[in-house]
């Protein structure tokens, strides 16, 4: 198999900062044109579908000879910003410690140099079945990739090859928004007689959290995961100095374990507004619950996990450490369409970081378990 050192060099070349984190940037379309034609060069079927305007996901298709099972491998091509980061798509290899350093170097363009290396060498094995690879858009931002292509594709099983130091993830938390708006009167700062602090009333809300999340901690039940959490994220509210304020506007996020829903945590603060106007019914909030994205949590007798420790038993002569990340990922968008997804992925360091590196021995290593998973997996 190709060694990924210049693959992964041309991907953390092409600067694919997602625009709606740092606006002005370019997206993911140049590095999309740059994998379609790798892809292409390799013998796939390839596809640019757009999920965002002017920013499209690739498809590749190692198609099989018929009455195989379907992989996927995913991965997503845009990368967070590069404030602070010299250098930052002048991708630089350190022979000596083995390291590629670069923005997305980690996070994650050295999986999808594993993924593209080990679905051209599946495309040579003429399989059964069908093995697809996804460079998806927006992962770092709305995942407007990979959820409009779990409308569009279903596979049997799928590898997100997210940076897991070459752990096998099975479990990871997702999260819900909230906000909560704290209701008060607008009065002169001279006049306490006719003013109610909005500011100070949501301090009621701050401690009754505080202690939720306290009890969250305390309490880990998911085996992979310990527990959830629960973290104030943003806060604003007033007119001026000189005056009582008449709202105050608090973010939330929720960190949920696997079977904890949207409706749930909703409740727990729907619990918190009523508790505090038992005690003060001139108390009044409104609550608004955002965005949400499920936890992830694939079965360790999935059949996609057997075939990847038997893979990677072949590869690396040991069996795969099962664990569970705090972070969210695309894969529980594809569980959620019916596809058993586990992620599996390089080492390195740095994601979101100054400094960012992956180990290109690693990289290397994911391609060829991802290989030897193909070749079993789809026959």
């Amino acid at each position: 198999m190709q060694e990924p050192d210049q693959l992964l060099s041309d991907l953390v070349s092409i600067n694919s900062i997602n625009p709606d984190l740092v606006p002005g940037s370019p997206g993911e379309a140049e590095i999309a044109r740059y994998i379609a034609q790798w892809l292409e060069r390799a013998g796939l079927e390839v596809q640019l579908i757009e999920s965002a305007s002017g920013r499209p996901n690739v498809v590749g298709a190692a198609r099989g000879t018929g009455g195989g099972r379907m992989l996927l491998f995913n991965g997503h091509m845009d990368t967070v910003g590069v404030a602070g980061m010299p250098d930052a798509h002048q991708p630089r290899i350190d022979r000596a410690a083995g390291r590629l350093y670069g923005r997305g170097a980690y996070d994650m363009k050295g999986g999808l140099a594993a993924c593209m290396l080990a679905i051209a060498e599946a495309k040579k094995q003429h399989l059964r079945g069908d093995v697809i690879f996804t460079g998806v858009v927006d992962e770092e931002y709305a995942s407007a990739g990979t959820l409009d292509l779990a409308k569009r594709f279903h596979a049997d099983a799928a590898i997100v090859a997210e940076f897991t130091e070459l752990q096998l993830i099975l479990a990871h938390r997702g999260f819900v928004w909230l906000e909560v708006e704290t209701i008060g009167r607008a009065a002169h700062g001279s006049r306490p007689d006719l003013g109610l602090d909005a500011i100070a009333r949501m301090g009621r809300v701050l401690t009754e959290m505080e202690k939720l999340d306290g009890r969250l901690r305390a309490n880990p039940t998911h085996p992979l995961l310990g527990s959830g959490s629960l973290h104030a994220s943003l806060i604003q509210g007033g007119q001026e100095l000189s005056s009582y304020p008449e709202r105050c506007l608090l973010s939330v996020e929720r960190r949920t374990l696997p079977g904890e829903t949207p409706e749930a945590v909703e409740a727990e603060f729907v619990r918190i507004i009523q508790e505090i106007q038992r005690s003060d019914p001139s108390f009044r909030a409104v609550l608004r619950r955002g965005i949400d994205r499920s936890p992830l949590e694939t079965r360790a007798d999935a059949d996609i996990v057997r075939v990847l420790q038997a893979a990677a038993m072949q590869v690396l002569k040991r069996p795969l450490q099962i664990s569970g990340v705090p972070f969210w990922t695309d894969a529980a968008i594809l569980s959620a369409a019916g596809i058993p997804s586990v992620l599996f992925g390089p080492a390195g360091s740095g994601a979101h970081a100054v400094e960012e590196w992956v180990d290109l021995a690693s990289v290397k290593t994911c391609a060829e378990i991802y290989l030897a998973t193909a070749m079993s997996f789809c026959g």
